[in-house]
């Protein structure tokens, strides 16, 4: 059964477990102390995955970094609250849910392994994608919300360019899972499975 993997999804599948160490309006002190109990817990799961081996070991690794990278991105944005930080959390968590997703790729084989990267990929490339729409979003929505209505204007089309390049990332992304998965056909059927995807994306 495939799973989804998206931005929403990552909460769920990192778990968060060191959300609650950063609190806003912390002080230098709170901050380093946060950091240094993140650092610990990542060097505790890490030696929870030594006595493992081969891809089980490697998956281990590959979720106890992204919880402590996403760990990491969330204290920033706690500590010194913007934009670009809250921009930099919804990135460490795309990283983190795409380094997991393909080191389980690692676990199948042939064209399956195949599909599970191209699957991986489009879901990171989707996730990237909404973290860059949503800071632009965000950002020209202030710009808005300071100036005039010419200001006003000027942010819809920075909205609609970056929903619009988002969307074209998205589907390059979904286009090369569709084509990947032709691959395990060949003669006719593999030509009009080609053919169906490159319909469906819009692609000559």
């Amino acid at each position: 059964m495939k799973t989804k993997l998206t931005v929403s999804a990552v909460a769920i599948a990192m778990g968060l477990a060191f959300g609650a160490l950063a609190a806003q309006g912390m002080t230098k002190a709170d901050y380093k102390a946060a950091k240094s109990a993140i650092e610990a817990d990542y060097k505790s799961l890490k030696a929870g995955c030594e006595p493992l081996s081969a891809n089980g070991k490697d998956v281990c690794n590959a979720e106890a970094k992204g919880k402590e990278r996403v760990a990491l991105a969330e204290l920033e944005a706690n500590y010194k609250p913007s934009d670009k930080a809250r921009y930099e959390v919804r990135l460490a968590k795309a990283e983190a849910i795409y380094a997991v997703a393909n080191e389980k790729c690692d676990d199948k084989t042939d064209n399956a392994k195949d599909v599970c990267k191209k699957e991986a990929e489009a879901a990171h490339v989707a996730a990237k994608a909404e973290a860059r729409a949503h800071m632009k979003t965000t950002d020209a929505s202030k710009t808005a919300a300071e100036k005039t209505t010419k200001a006003n204007a000027t942010a819809n089309k920075t909205i609609a360019v970056a929903q619009k390049d988002a969307a074209a990332d998205k589907r390059d992304a979904d286009y090369a899972v569709a084509k990947e998965k032709c691959d395990t056909l060949s003669g006719t059927p593999k030509d009009a499975c080609v053919a169906d995807a490159k319909a469906r994306f819009g692609r000559s």
